[in-house]
């Protein structure tokens, strides 16, 4: 039978959510219930999709752009708890909790993103079995992100972490060549999300060109010798 054909919006909404991790290897027909329940939502950089204790309208899916979700301190001091990019998704667990978001989301840089509403996606939820597997699982992973944040800012060096964030962006069939990398957010941004601040990631950065591991022009990070990088990753930087 021929595959019923969607609003130009809808075909649209549904390519988007096919490629997010969350909704991989979805049937076309389950991803045309979610994309009627999603709405597109375009923010300029530095614009907050959400505050910290803001009712939940739902959860979010990354087309483009990156959004830096985030806490502040009561002295004012932002954390971030993670950058997201074009394909993952954020704040599902804020779908069955009864209080507001747990952080605050903004544009890192100019960014599309998709809403799934909470109420229609519950609703789902209650109806196809698959979608609340779908959902423990993205929170476990979740969970398991902020655990190994957290033993990063513990237990390893700026230098450490710098390394693992350059090779998790490296294909794993280059271990020899070299790899560029577009920084997709500010050097400052990136320091955050390293868990340090801008000066010190400029120290790292001169640290690994001066050791022949990475080129920095503007916004291109290349990685000189992957492979090299995992060895003196293993050797130098983890303790």
């Amino acid at each position: 039978m021929a595959r019923e054909q969607l609003h130009p919006n809808e075909a649209a909404l549904v390519r988007a959510l096919a490629r997010c991790d969350l909704f991989a290897g979805l049937a076309h027909a389950d991803l045309r219930l979610v994309a009627r329940i999603t709405v597109p939502r375009s923010l300029r950089k530095g614009e907050y999709l959400f505050h910290e204790g803001a009712p939940v309208q739902g959860f979010y899916v990354v087309e483009s752009g990156a959004i830096n979700v985030h806490r502040v301190s009561p002295s004012g001091k932002e954390h971030v708890l993670h950058i997201f990019r074009a394909g993952e998704s954020f704040a599902e667990a804020a779908l069955i909790g009864q209080k507001g978001y747990p952080a605050s989301a903004r544009a890192e840089r100019a960014a599309r993103v998709l809403l799934v509403d909470k109420d229609g996606f519950l609703a789902l939820l209650r109806r196809k079995p698959d979608f609340a597997i779908r959902l423990i699982l993205a929170i476990s992973q979740r969970l398991r992100v902020l655990v190994e944040r957290l033993d990063d800012l513990t237990l390893k060096t700026v230098e450490t972490r710098f390394a693992q964030w350059l090779l998790r962006r490296c294909p794993p069939d280059a271990p020899v060549r070299q790899v560029q990398i577009e920084l997709d957010v500010t050097k400052q941004a990136l320091a955050a999300e390293l868990g340090t601040v801008g000066e010190t990631l400029s120290r790292v950065l001169a640290k690994f060109r001066a050791e022949h591991l990475l080129e920095v022009r503007g916004k291109t990070l290349t990685v000189l010798n992957p492979a090299r990088l995992n060895a003196l990753l293993r050797h130098n930087y983890v303790d």
